[in-house]
C-alpha cells in the first residue's frame, strides 16, 4: 500500500504543474494481474484497483492499516469498470456486470477479486473509508440505483447521475458513491462548482478515448487550477477545493465522498462569476 499526501489550501497556490499533479492526482491505478491500493489524508480514504487475470486476487490489510484484516476498522464501495467478474466476501460470491456496485460492510474478513475470463478482466475501482459499525454487504445493479437526470443541452452539462452507495440506497457509515454518464454533446459536469466543507470526494474519469482528456478544475474558487486527466486517472479533491470538469469529448466518472454526514445536496456553491 502507498501512502500519499495532497497540499493544504495555502501552499497548493505555490505549486507548479508538476507539484499540483504529484499532490492531487493518482495514475496507473490498474495493471492486469495486480491489486493496488494507496492510502490518502483526505479522511484517510482508501483509494484502489484490483484487475485479476488468471488468479484471482485477495484483499489483505497493509501493515500501515495495524488491522488483521483490511475491513477490520472500515466500510468499501466496488464498481466494475471492465468486464464480467465477480467478489468473494467470507464464502458468499457476488457476480459484477459493468458499472454495477458492491458495498462491503465493517468486520468483512475475507475479500476475492475474480474475472470471468482472464483474457477480458474485471476492472474493479474500490474506495475505502474507515467505518464506526456494520452495515451488510450489499450488490447493486443499474436498475438499482437512483438516477438522476441532470443539467441542459443548453449549458453543455447534460447527464445522468447513478446514486449507489446513499441514504436513500445502500447503507453505509459515511461512504457516498456512484457514477455519471455524459451524454453526447455535453461536457462540463458538477456545474455549478461547489465545495463540500464537511467531506472529501475521490473522482475517477474512465470511457475517455486515448485521444481525448478531462480538464478538471480544482482549488479557492478566486485561485483555481487545472489538472489535464486520461483515461482512469483519479482526482483527489479536499473539502476546501472545488470540483467541476469539461472534457473534449463524451467520458463517465465515479464519484466517492466521506466525512461528516452523507447528505448529497450538502453543498456550497460558487457563481460562475466568483470564479478566477
Amino acid at each position: 500500500m502507498n501512502s500519499h499526501r495532497t497540499a493544504d489550501d495555502i501552499s497548493y497556490k505555490s505549486l507548479d504543474t508538476t507539484g499540483l499533479r504529484e499532490r492531487f492526482l493518482l495514475q496507473d491505478l490498474f495493471t492486469e494481474g495486480q491489486l493496488q491500493m494507496t492510502y490518502t489524508d483526505l479522511d484517510r480514504a482508501i483509494v484502489g484497483s484490483a484487475v485479476p487475470t488468471v488468479e484471482p486476487l485477495v484483499l489483505a490489510a497493509a501493515d500501515a492499516l495495524r488491522a488483521d484484516y483490511f475491513c477490520e476498522r472500515r466500510e468499501l464501495g466496488v464498481i466494475n469498470i471492465g468486464s464480467a467478474g465477480s467478489v468473494t466476501v467470507d464464502g458468499t460470491g457476488y457476480d459484477l456486470a459493468s458499472r454495477e456496485c458492491l458495498y462491503i460492510g465493517r468486520g468483512s474478513k475475507k475479500i476475492i477479486f475474480a474475472s470471468a475470463a482472464a483474457g477480458d478482466p474485471a476492472q474493479f475501482y474500490l474506495l475505502s473509508y474507515p467505518a464506526h459499525t456494520d452495515y451488510p454487504t450489499t450488490h447493486a445493479k443499474i436498475e438499482d440505483a437512483n438516477k438522476l437526470e441532470l443539467g441542459s443541452k443548453e449549458e453543455a452539462n447534460e447527464r445522468h447521475l447513478y446514486q449507489y452507495i446513499h441514504p436513500a440506497g445502500i447503507q453505509s457509515c459515511q461512504l457516498v458513491m456512484g457514477f455519471t454518464e455524459l451524454i453526447t454533446g455535453s461536457i462540463w459536469n458538477t456545474m455549478p462548482p461547489h465545495t463540500h466543507d464537511r467531506r472529501s470526494e475521490v473522482y475517477i474519469y474512465f470511457d475517455v478515448d486515448t485521444d481525448h482528456r478531462i480538464a478538471h478544475f480544482m482549488g479557492h474558487p478566486d485561485e483555481t487550477r487545472v489538472l489535464w486527466m486520461s483515461e482512469k486517472d483519479v482526482a483527489l479533491s479536499p473539502s476546501w477545493s472545488i470540483h467541476c470538469g469539461a472534457g473534449t469529448g463524451k467520458y463517465s466518472f465515479i464519484w466517492g465522498m466521506g466525512g461528516e454526514n452523507q447528505a448529497f445536496d450538502d453543498m456550497d456553491g460558487f457563481p460562475l462569476s466568483t470564479l478566477k
